[in-house]
């Protein structure tokens, strides 16, 4: 009797893993595909229909922070008074009427048709490779009656990745016409060769991201939570602070900021996509900096109260202390998550807008693991030779503000070069005519 018990919690174990790894698997794939989908019902050529689908990005974040605040308040109430197998449930309920939602509309979609030809991966794998066969090639003025190397244009893309032009001209063990790429085949790869400068100066900000769901709730655990005499905020709650942030602040920002900006710039989006992200990162410093004036007072005040070292004793401080980093952090985020999604979609070749979606949420996932390493690098830095760790499991005696304060410098060194490079960006002009540099 007892071997078939735990056979049966083994299959249950078992089921539940594969259970998680699907939906890892499905979130992998729905997760670029769907937004990429969604923003491809726009017509790029049409003006309005343009100006719609930079809202899109909006109403779509928007979309995604309401339902995970939703989730959060009521599926963990679900969980807690009812079952774990009703909270799992009603999502699933949920789903199945999503699904049949979006099938139902599956004649009045519009498709992005695939051309005739070449793999864009392909395409732009073939570019890469020919400018390394002729990386000892010289570039004329002129290489032949199509294709023009040394442009006139000023602040034309062309001029960026000039190495990548050697793509341009014929191998030396083949014919004058044949292997050459085109000059659109080129200007792809430049395109997706320019997205790299942006993303990597974007890390610094996925590694801040990960902080409201670690040391923010660390911090509000070791606070005065109570609301009268009988209830207490689960330090997690504060998390829905930021989940609520961003929902009030995405139509303000839409229906407000955007068309008082749009009046100034003539800009249908109000500013340009790196403007905007640049605003969020900057923002984000702020956030940082917050957090450490804050968390040196939670400190100082335990200190003065005697309670270093009681890592269990409630600091008197109330975690309302904690809504102005949760606040500017939603203002954050709606800033520059939206705009790094409307521009990893829009400025990458029409067949690669998925991956290009994909492109952007790697910043993220490598932004976790960044910041993992960076705490772990510190943690063994600062407790070498027997010195006091930044992160003992007693808050009291860390140095959160430490670490936040390292974290608005390095955002402030990664804005620096977001702004130097968002500078020289060249917008792939045939998808978003509407854009200027930063």
């Amino acid at each position: 009797m007892l071997s078939s018990h735990s056979c049966l919690i083994q299959t249950q174990v078992i089921l539940f893993f594969v259970a998680l790894y699907l939906v890892a698997v499905g979130q992998g794939g729905h997760k670029p595909c769907v937004q990429a989908f969604g923003a491809d019902q726009f017509d790029e050529e049409h003006p309005r229909e343009r100006k719609a689908r930079s809202s899109f990005f909006n109403w779509w974040y928007f979309g995604v922070c309401g339902g995970g605040l939703l989730g959060i308040a009521v599926m963990s109430y679900v969980q807690d008074n009812f079952s774990w197998a009703l909270g799992f449930g009603i999502p699933c309920i949920f789903m199945f009427f999503a699904l049949l939602i979006f099938l139902l509309g599956t004649t009045t979609y519009r498709y992005t048709m695939k051309t005739k030809g070449e793999s864009p991966f392909m395409r732009i794998s073939k570019v890469f490779a020919a400018a390394f066969r002729n990386r000892n090639a010289t570039l004329p003025i002129v290489c032949d009656n199509e294709h023009l190397v040394q442009e006139s244009v000023p602040n034309d893309g062309s001029r960026q990745f000039r190495f990548l032009d050697k793509a341009l001209l014929p191998s030396e063990n083949s014919s004058r016409s044949g292997n050459i790429c085109s000059e659109t085949e080129v200007e792809e790869a430049k395109a997706i060769l320019r997205l790299f400068p942006i993303w990597a100066t974007t890390l610094v900000f996925a590694i801040i991201f990960a902080q409201p769901q670690t040391f923010f709730t660390k911090q509000g655990m070791t606070l005065d939570r109570s609301i009268g005499s009988k209830f207490a905020i689960p330090a997690a709650a504060m998390q829905s602070l930021t989940g609520i942030c961003i929902i009030t602040f995405v139509p303000i920002y839409d229906r407000i900021l955007v068309p008082i900006s749009r009046k100034l710039t003539r800009n249908p989006a109000g500013i340009s996509m790196l403007q905007r992200i640049g605003t969020g990162l900057f923002i984000s410093i702020l956030t940082m900096v917050v957090a450490a004036v804050i968390e040196s007072k939670r400190l100082n005040i335990a200190a003065q109260y005697g309670l270093t070292d009681l890592p269990d004793a409630t600091i008197p401080m109330r975690i309302w202390w904690l809504v102005p980093q949760c606040i500017l952090f939603g203002i954050a985020e709606v800033f520059t998550m939206v705009g790094l999604q409307e521009f990893f979609y829009s400025q990458v070749p029409t067949q690669l807008r998925s991956v290009g979606l994909s492109l952007y949420l790697s910043i993220f996932g490598l932004g976790g693991l960044l910041s993992s390493f960076l705490v772990s690098l510190i943690n063994k830095a600062s407790s070498r030779g027997g010195g006091e760790s930044w992160f003992p499991d007693n808050l009291n005696r860390a140095h959160l503000d430490y670490f936040y304060w390292l974290l608005a410098c390095l955002s402030a060194i990664g804005l620096a070069l977001f702004i130097y490079f968002a500078k020289a960006y060249i917008y792939n002009k045939e998808r978003f005519l509407y854009n200027k540099v930063i």
